[in-house]
């Protein structure tokens, strides 16, 4: 299938590593052009070399918890490119911890960069889209089930959730579609993280993988794919919705 993606533009925040990054490749693959962010420079560099280069993609190192990161982004898409398509809006997972462990510092700046960053983002790069454009939120399984141990995570994405189906309605009548993007255990350093924290890595990926009717992990190309495909053209007639990711581990309809 042509996902119509040539020549089209994209923002990948958290796109030097994970499932950021793997989005981005499948992007690039299908034509694309983006411009990746996360944190760290050195990342951003060298994921920007193994995505092409600057004639396939550039880079800039920012935290959306700083308030100017959006428009940064956008202007950056705009310099490199002459355009923007669209958002994929990743942010790296918070700590690990349960509700009732989590300070209110922690809370605070948990929602600095995961909520209010990545809102923040998402209606700055809505005001530069044409219609077409697309903006999809990576959030989390964690929407439709808590995830144990994932405090935060279980406070901040259903939350975010909420956001992008309320933002599908808003911004659905100029064109622009708005979608959620819902992983569960893709092989990623973020998980390897979280098993290790555990204590016994090797019996949480085991316990991980029982609970996925697909008898594995995901790969992270395979979550990748399923992001390229709804940002691009060839989904134009999706949005509001809220897609799993997860090999069937999801209980709920």
């Amino acid at each position: 299938m042509d996902l119509g993606l040539d020549k089209h533009v994209y923002i990948v925040t958290g796109g030097s590593r994970g499932l950021g990054f793997a989005a981005a490749q499948c992007l690039v693959a299908d034509g694309a052009q983006v411009v990746i962010s996360a944190r760290d420079h050195e990342r951003v560099t060298e994921a920007v070399g193994r995505l092409g280069g600057p004639r396939r993609a550039a880079g800039l190192a920012v935290d959306l918890a700083d308030p100017t990161a959006a428009n940064r982004l956008v202007d950056r898409a705009v310099d490199a490119f002459g355009a923007l398509d669209g958002a994929l809006i990743s942010v790296g997972g918070p700590m690990h911890g349960s509700t009732v462990q989590i300070s209110d510092d922690q809370w605070r700046n948990a929602f600095d960069t995961v909520f209010l960053g990545t809102l923040r983002l998402a209606r700055t790069v809505a005001e530069r889209l044409s219609p077409g454009g697309a903006i999809a939120f990576v959030l989390s399984s964690s929407v439709r089930t808590p995830v144990p141990g994932l405090g935060l995570s279980n406070g901040l994405r259903p939350g975010l959730a909420a956001v992008a189906k309320e933002m599908a309605d808003e911004y659905g009548p100029r064109g622009i579609r708005v979608v959620s993007l819902l992983p569960y255990r893709i092989d990623t350093e973020r998980n390897q993280e979280l098993w290790a924290a555990t204590g016994d890595p090797q019996r949480a990926r085991e316990r991980a993988v029982a609970a996925i009717p697909l008898g594995r992990l995901g790969e992270p190309a395979e979550f990748g794919r399923v992001a390229a495909f709804l940002l691009s053209p060839a989904a134009s007639y999706l949005t509001g919705m809220s897609v799993p990711i997860d090999g069937g581990a999801l209980r709920t309809l």
